[in-house]
């Protein structure tokens, strides 16, 4: 008898034992825009690449986007572990990664930024400033276009005059758009732009050069402004506490998806931004280009204007300007 229980005990402690090493890891995750926009459609097409490589080792579970946490409120909720991953633009947690404007005002991309050590670099500042675990810099690559409803004058120097212009902003533009451009913008969410368009709320916008359409904005907006600026800041983020309970199966699965869907987002949307230039011209969008130094200027003072910010935030850190120059060498083509 006794001989008899401690084989079953046996058998009850293996069958624990391999329940726990075969026991799936799930992630929380939300993400910032609604599904019909592309940027959350690549996101979720990120959660079908892990959730197909990890089974029976790791998955994401989607909770929504902003309807389920707002949008400024996610990067805060992942850092609270209130839920574990979000996919969100870098421009919301500016105050605690100030060093997040080395994407904003990057001429580079993923693919780039990856290969020399840059986002490594991201992950580490993330890590230490923020406790969250930066997975990837998904959707690079992309920059930003001035669009207006009615079409936009030029002074005497062929700069833009933003004197007629009631322009809507967010975090990532303000520094270009108050402190280089002279406009007062209204901050307003993403959400909340196609009624403040329709009511006459703003009549200009800045946006990337893919998804207008997604966002039904092109109904009102009918003229782009270029040259274009910026670069997009989309990425991933993990709370750490939860990324350093994950086994390294888990975490070799979620790291190695995420490298190639930075890559392979980085290399479809270039193609994808000039595949809807044409079709917004196609159905009436008109473009209006600075020439020369305007445009010259134009687009050197929105990536210093993003620098000075970087610069002036990363001040107010106990680290202060430790990182500012590589960080910005390891993000641009020279």
């Amino acid at each position: 008898m006794r001989k008899q229980f401690l084989a079953a005990m046996g058998l009850v402690a293996a069958i624990a034992s391999a329940s726990q090493a075969y026991a799936v890891e799930r992630i929380s995750a939300v993400h910032a825009f609604s599904p019909s926009l592309i940027y959350t459609q690549s996101f979720l097409d990120f959660v079908k690449k892990v959730n197909e490589r990890g089974a029976g080792v790791v998955q994401i579970d989607v909770r929504g986007g902003p309807e389920a946490i707002g949008l400024p409120q996610q990067p805060d909720a992942v850092r609270n572990g209130v839920v574990d991953m979000a996919y969100t633009a870098a421009s919301f947690y500016g105050g605690t990664v100030p060093e997040r404007d080395a994407l904003v005002a990057s001429n580079a991309n993923a693919i780039h930024a990856r290969g020399n050590g840059g986002i490594d670099l991201l992950n580490q500042i993330h890590q230490q400033k923020m406790g969250v675990y930066y997975l990837g810099w998904f959707d690079s690559g992309i920059s930003y276009n001035l669009y207006t409803i009615n079409e936009p004058k030029l002074d005497a120097q062929g700069n833009l005059d933003v004197s007629a212009l009631r322009l809507r902003s967010n975090p990532v533009y303000d520094a270009f758009f108050k402190d280089v451009l002279g406009a007062q913008p209204v901050s307003i969410p993403t959400p909340e732009v196609y009624s403040a368009l329709e009511r006459g709320v703003v009549n200009a916008t800045g946006w990337t050069q893919i998804g207008l359409k997604d966002l039904n904005w092109d109904r009102f907006l009918k003229y782009r402004i270029e040259p274009s600026f910026f670069s997009t800041d989309m990425g991933v983020i993990v709370n750490l506490s939860r990324w350093n309970r994950l086994s390294p199966q888990a975490k070799k699965v979620l790291q190695d998806v995420a490298i190639e869907h930075e890559r392979a987002t980085a290399e479809r949307f270039i193609d994808l931004g000039s595949k809807q230039r044409q079709e917004m011209i196609a159905s009436g969008m008109r473009v209006v280009t600075l020439q020369g130094p305007a445009a010259a200027r134009f687009s050197q003072a929105a990536r210093e204007a993003t620098w000075a910010r970087m610069r002036t935030q990363m001040e107010r850190h106990s680290d202060g300007l430790k990182n500012y120059d590589r960080l910005i060498s390891l993000f641009n083509r020279q």
